[in-house]
């Protein structure tokens, strides 16, 4: 089987609860017979720090593109990447998942 990019963004109080919910909803979507490319494929995920200057979608797309970066292990974690507070939904913050799943 191959492997597929993913990026998934929610809002939620923590990125915890963001995970869960968008991979409750891929699930959903897609099946749970696995093999889907999505972020439901994935139990858990790890922090990704932008750098200096960079955007929270700039630093998503420069560890996607990286063929090295720990993200793109489609049998390891997703990546999530504080978007910040979310303008459109106070109380609530901006989390932005990716990597690579089983397709």
């Amino acid at each position: 089987m191959g492997a597929q990019q993913f990026n998934a963004t929610g809002s939620a109080t923590s990125a915890v609860d963001a995970f869960l919910t968008l991979a409750d909803h891929a699930r959903h979507e897609h099946g749970w017979g696995g093999y889907t490319g999505t972020i439901g494929e994935k139990a858990d995920f790890r922090m990704e720090q932008p750098r200096d200057g960079e955007t929270p979608l700039d630093c998503a797309k420069r560890c996607s593109e990286d063929p090295d970066h720990w993200s793109n292990d489609k049998w390891g974690p997703a990546a999530c990447v504080d978007g910040g507070p979310d303008p459109k939904r106070p109380g609530l913050r901006i989390f932005h998942f990716f990597g690579s799943a089983p397709s």
